[in-house]
């Protein structure tokens, strides 16, 4: 299975220099801009198929990008890391503790580990139904630490102790 990672358009709150986790931001005017350009992006790469986080920023993401011009399936377990009491905090305050939350849940919230965990799941079941499909998945940050984990190009120490880099997506051979 062929899958093409995008993370969500920029939100209200990556503007704001927050850490979003499990709230719900919109995306900004830059992030509408973006999303647009997302769908010129992919227009000449086939797509079968497109999973989204339920969050606000990943299904405006996909419906801006995308429109209706592929089966969407919209999943919460493709959700960002639930940062509990952190939640929308500042990224200053939220970062630093992020290391030390691989296997530790954030204060009513979850660790690392459970949030991979259930994105896997998630992966798991698509590729059992979808295995033949070219399939784009708009999420999070812990979304792409999943994919990386699950098909071993990164661990997650890996994942929390190397900058985040953007790029337009990434290609994973599921």
């Amino acid at each position: 299975m062929k899958v093409y990672f995008v993370t969500h358009s920029t939100s209200t709150d990556n503007e704001a220099g927050l850490a979003s986790g499990w709230s719900n931001p919109e995306l900004s005017e830059t992030g509408l801009k973006q999303a647009r350009e997302l769908g010129e992006r992919f227009r000449d790469i086939r797509i079968d198929l497109a999973c989204s986080s339920d969050l606000v920023r990943a299904v405006e993401t996909v419906f801006i990008a995308f429109g209706e011009h592929f089966p969407l399936i919209v999943d919460k377990r493709l959700r960002e890391i639930n940062y509990g009491d952190f939640n929308s905090k500042p990224v200053d305050i939220v970062n630093p503790m992020k290391k030390k939350r691989i296997s530790i849940p954030f204060s009513n919230g979850e660790s690392y580990e459970q949030a991979i965990a259930r994105v896997q799941s998630f992966c798991r079941e698509l590729k059992a139904d979808h295995s033949s499909k070219a399939i784009i998945i708009v999420g999070h940050t812990a979304t792409q630490f999943a994919l990386d984990t699950l098909t071993g190009s990164r661990s997650l120490e890996e994942c929390l102790n190397e900058p985040f880099g953007w790029q337009p997506y990434w290609e994973y051979d599921l």
